[in-house]
């Protein structure tokens, strides 16, 4: 008899155990849904698919009285704007202040210490200063998600690149290479695979200081309306919108992947 541990499900058999748990959860959804309406018809807290697709359709493709805007889709652009924002501003920190600490050792003993004390840093903490000096607008919440996730980045470009073999930079020495061209032409191509791997690994951050800064200071947004309609109990509201922000969340990471992939098909390895 097989032992557990040797079973590797083959490629059908392993997709519909991976769909299995997410079936699982429905059904248990949808009877728990259903017995509590049976029971209270004005019931919030688990509410049916049909009254979230009626919530959804109203906030979707019927404009607002008071903007005129359609509120899913403006709350979705503004959400991604300032994720967008914040995430290329921490990739580009990141990567400049990574690659840095970790090639250059006399910069590297400057601010190494410096970058993990920060990186220890709660950033949410931080977002009552990012209100007071830059105010209630947009630059605080990208700020909030930039200096979030920057430390992270920042230290595993440090990582990446002293993972190098110093083989190479002794070799592009010997022909000649200066400092410049030695972080531009030898590290660099070699770190930006392992860039979009962090940034990867960072969105779920990004995505939590985001909605944290949309709920506090925000007139739209996807943590905006999540937590407008909380005081009303609207969960067919907020279960749709966690299922959006979860499903943009998923696609932007294969997108990455997939964008990963096509620009440095040689980062995989054999």
């Amino acid at each position: 008899m097989k032992k557990l541990i040797n079973y590797s499900p083959k490629r059908g058999n392993g997709f519909l155990l991976g769909l299995l748990p997410f079936v699982l959860l429905l059904a248990v959804y949808l009877i728990n849904s259903e017995l509590r309406l049976a029971e209270n018809p004005d019931d919030k807290l688990l509410p049916a698919f049909s009254q979230m697709a009626d919530s959804m359709h109203r906030l979707a493709f019927e404009p607002s009285k008071r903007s005129g805007d359609y509120p899913f889709w403006s709350d979705t652009l503004s959400s991604l704007t300032r994720l967008g924002m914040g995430v290329a501003i921490a990739a580009l920190l990141g990567l400049t202040m990574g690659v840095l600490t970790g090639a250059l050792p006399v910069i590297g003993a400057s601010f190494s210490p410096l970058l993990t004390v920060i990186s220890l840093v709660p950033p949410l903490a931080l977002l009552p200063i990012l209100f007071i000096v830059f105010g209630l607008g947009e630059v605080s919440k990208v700020a909030l998600i930039a200096i979030g996730i920057t430390p992270f980045i920042a230290r595993d470009m440090e990582r990446r690149t002293r993972e190098i073999p110093h083989e190479q930079l002794v070799k592009a020495q010997t022909l000649g290479a200066n400092t410049s061209q030695i972080l531009v032409r030898v590290l660099l191509p070699q770190v930006m695979p392992k860039l979009i791997d962090s940034v990867r690994l960072s969105l779920g951050a990004g995505w939590l200081f985001l909605i944290a800064a949309e709920a506090i200071a925000a007139t739209d947004g996807l943590g905006y309306r999540i937590f407008l309609v909380r005081r009303y109990m609207s969960m067919d509201v907020i279960l749709p919108y966690v299922a959006w922000i979860t499903l943009l969340a998923f696609l932007f990471d294969i997108a990455l992947a997939k964008l990963n992939d096509r620009l440095f098909p040689w980062h995989k390895e054999v």
